[in-house]
């Protein structure tokens, strides 16, 4: 690898202990203003300095995220189908180089659908942003999108990764399953776990436990921490697994303790003293 892609791979991926936490607010590329993320200026503001890195579209990179910021951004370049649409799998490369490399992107984000209608066209997409990216020493995440169609085991997952790696993608992007160690074992770059549907707390960071121990090297966690009802708290639980090697119970632990402390659990300083005389003069 040249410098600049190893650098770009080490601002996701850290260094001191080979693991990254993701923040995904891409979904709406094809939800359009998903529940909870209907403003994502309010929603990235307070999140961004507790994730490793952002994946996010480029109208909402230029819109929303404060270009002071120093977290990475991991830049979502395909697209092209919404959720009404007729197939989701039909995805093209909607993002140019030039306008990732004006955006300081740290690496690209595209989906493949193994075993889709379009499974050739995004196969072959990937291949093609492969090639162009490295050219800048800009590394490529590849998402294996599952249908519904499509289960999420051992066996389909390990075809999916592997077909991204041999591509020549960096890093991948799926999802957790039963004999997990299998599909990373199988896969010869660095997995991420994607966090998928909004599902109870502590079953979010079971999940990224389950993940870190099954030798992913972090997650991408998104309606699982801004769908939460404390969406910093809950970042920063996962975060103390993902670097922080805690157990689900800790994590879960100090997700609660933070809950508890937080500004809505506190008494309202400023607000009057029911027992105090009313000295207001009439």
């Amino acid at each position: 690898m040249d410098w600049g892609l190893k650098n770009r791979l080490s601002q996701i991926i850290k260094p001191q202990d080979n693991r990254a936490l993701m923040l995904a607010v891409d979904h709406g590329y094809f939800l359009g203003p998903t529940e909870k993320l209907e403003n994502p200026k309010k929603v990235i503001a307070p999140l961004l300095k507790y994730c490793d890195s952002l994946m996010v579209t480029r109208g909402i990179q230029r819109t929303c995220v404060p270009a002071t910021t120093n977290t990475p951004m991991v830049l979502r370049v395909s697209g092209g189908s919404s959720i009404i649409g007729e197939d989701l799998s039909q995805e093209e490369i909607t993002v140019s180089i030039q306008d990732a490399i004006r955006l300081n992107a740290s690496a690209l984000a595209m989906s493949i659908f193994v075993g889709s209608k379009y499974e050739h066209q995004t196969i072959v997409n990937l291949g093609k942003l492969v090639s162009k990216a490295e050219k800048y020493g800009i590394p490529v995440l590849a998402v294996t999108a599952v249908g519904k169609e499509l289960g999420k085991d051992a066996r389909y997952l390990s075809l999916a990764c592997r077909i991204a790696a041999e591509q020549g993608a960096h890093i991948v992007k799926t999802y957790y399953c039963e004999n997990f160690e299998k599909v990373v074992q199988s896969c010869p770059v660095p997995i991420i776990v994607a966090g998928g549907k909004k599902i109870p707390e502590r079953d979010a960071l079971q999940l990224t436990y389950n993940s870190i121990k099954g030798g992913a090297v972090g997650v991408d966690m998104g309606r699982n921490i801004w769908q939460s009802e404390h969406p910093v708290e809950m970042i920063k639980a996962v975060r103390t697994i993902v670097h922080g090697n805690s157990t689900v119970d800790q994590a879960y632990a100090y997700y609660k303790k933070l809950v508890s402390e937080g500004p809505k659990n506190k008494p309202n300083q400023n607000k009057p003293n029911q027992n105090k005389p009313n000295t207001t003069k009439k």
